[in-house]
């Protein structure tokens, strides 16, 4: 295999006119024998990320994906929950337009058209990614790949081989123990497949999957009941923001009952009732079961091949590296954040590794998380909490800048708060935020965090006025010792 520096950009980059499109079945060409540098087992975020940065790297890629290049992300997941997002947004504005003084009303919502909108969105970034995966002169082979030893993959009647192998093959929507998923209880799939909104929906789980659905539908008029068993909305965010999005969610008018177990479902031709641990009833036309994702690994020869697993997932060591040599695992599959982004960076992560590059491990706490309902919660790096069980109670400094302070956030008619975790005399360890558009401000929140940025090496950085972003520019004045809008 022969490496070659990065060089940047695909328009530099020499295309493989032999680039093909190889189908797992007998009607397939004869591809029995197909070799390469690195092969691919699933075509999502992890997969034609390492697939993209290999081929950057000088090696033959070959990339197995059974249904389409980009995954649950591009497909049934980030984006197009993010246009129904953004749908509810606009849903939002003409339904508070007079509070701006512009006159405007909201008829209703037009689901197939919202449908179409999501779907063009999804068609061009999924004709894109195809033309990219093309000009990179990456090997496509179309099936369902199965494990077969340490350097080989079987695709229907081909046997695909490789000098490295990547096991990327996602995750699916989990359901309880008992509960069955089918006609009126649905997961995050079917609930993009709507085409009409429902009077009353209750939903199972208050993560990032319940809440941004719970927000796309209330905008649209719904109402929402959401049950989670851990104590509090978005359990894992700060507590102080938790607590700031329960009282946004409750102003917006979604009911949710925390720290009570689902007990059962039951439902009929014209609805649902679920019934809870404490014998309390909820009544909805939908249950969404929105309980997390399991990694998708069975039967596909992982464990008979020796792969390492516990639970499903694939275990690896902090470089990616499963216990068989040559072998790696990332994405979803791997235990940790099931993020599109954590996705990428482990793909680039492995390429860059084979190559010999020695790049840096960015950890699981580091990796920026962003809920896009309405308010948005953004968060990266050490919970107030968790950096005092890591440094000792009078080691760790917070400060949390009220977004009623900042200009663009009054103006955008946006509540919430901005808080910044420090060690006393040293870096930031966490940034957690509340509020319309916080997840446009993760970036300088990530690189404040990864690069071990003390408040002062920040606050003499300038940030543009009016901006949102000036509220985390406020923060990191107040934990340097000059505040200059807070107290």
């Amino acid at each position: 295999m022969t490496v070659v520096p990065h060089i940047g950009s695909a328009r530099h980059l020499d295309v493989d006119p032999r680039t093909t499109i190889l189908r797992g079945c007998k009607e397939s060409l004869p591809v029995s024998n197909q070799t390469f540098d690195l092969v691919i087992l699933g075509a999502g975020s992890g997969g034609y990320a390492a697939a993209l940065r290999a081929s950057q790297l000088g090696m033959s890629v070959g990339l197995i994906e059974k249904s389409k290049v980009g995954g649950t992300c591009l497909h049934v997941g980030c984006i197009p929950t993010k246009a129904l997002l953004h749908a509810a947004e606009v849903a939002d504005a003409a339904r508070d337009a007079a509070k701006f003084g512009v006159k405007a009303t909201l008829e209703g919502i037009d689901v197939p058209a919202v449908i179409q909108y999501r779907e063009g969105i999804i068609a061009s970034k999924y004709k894109g990614l195809q033309g990219l995966i093309k000009a990179r002169g990456i090997t496509m082979i179309e099936g369902e790949g199965r494990l077969t030893s340490p350097t080989t993959v079987q695709v229907g009647d081909s046997t695909i081989t490789g000098t490295n192998v990547i096991l990327a093959t996602g995750s699916y929507s989990r359901t309880l123990p008992g509960l069955e998923i089918g006609g009126r209880v649905i997961t995050s799939e079917q609930a993009l497949q709507l085409d009409y909104v429902p009077k009353k929906v209750a939903v199972l789980g208050g993560g990032v999957i319940g809440v941004e659905f719970s927000s796309v539908w209330r905008s649209w008029g719904s109402e929402v009941h959401i049950i989670e068993a851990l104590p509090r909305l978005v359990p894992m965010e700060e507590e102080s923001i938790s607590k700031q999005f329960e009282r946004a969610y409750r102003k917006r008018g979604i009911e949710f009952t925390t720290g009570v177990r689902f007990q059962s479902v039951t439902q009929n031709e014209s609805g649902v009732v679920v019934t809870l641990e404490n014998g309390a009833t909820i009544e909805a036309d939908l249950l969404l079961v929105a309980v997390g994702r399991g990694p998708a690994t069975a039967g596909l020869g992982f464990e008979e091949v020796g792969v390492a697993m516990d639970r499903g997932f694939v275990l690896t060591d902090e470089r990616l590296r499963t216990n068989i040599p040559g072998v790696w695992a990332v994405g979803d599959i791997v235990p940790g954040l099931q993020l599109a982004h954590r996705g990428f960076q482990h793909g680039i992560f492995v390429a860059e590794e084979i190559a010999g590059l020695n790049p840096v491990v960015i950890s699981d706490v580091n990796i920026p998380k962003v809920t896009y309902s309405e308010p948005e919660v953004a968060s990266v790096g050490l919970s107030e909490a968790k950096a005092k069980e890591q440094y000792g109670d009078a080691a760790v400094a917070s400060y949390e800048y009220n977004l009623a302070g900042n200009g663009k956030s009054h103006i955008l008619e946006t509540a919430g708060s901005i808080k910044v975790v420090r060690v006393i005399d040293g870096p930031v360890v966490g940034v957690h935020m509340i509020g319309a558009r916080v997840g446009e401000l993760i970036g300088e929140a990530q690189l404040a965090v990864n690069w071990d940025a003390h408040p002062e090496d920040v606050a003499p950085l300038l940030h543009a006025h009016p901006t949102q972003n000036e509220a985390l520019g406020e923060a990191f004045l107040a934990l340097a010792g000059k505040p200059l809008h807070a107290m």
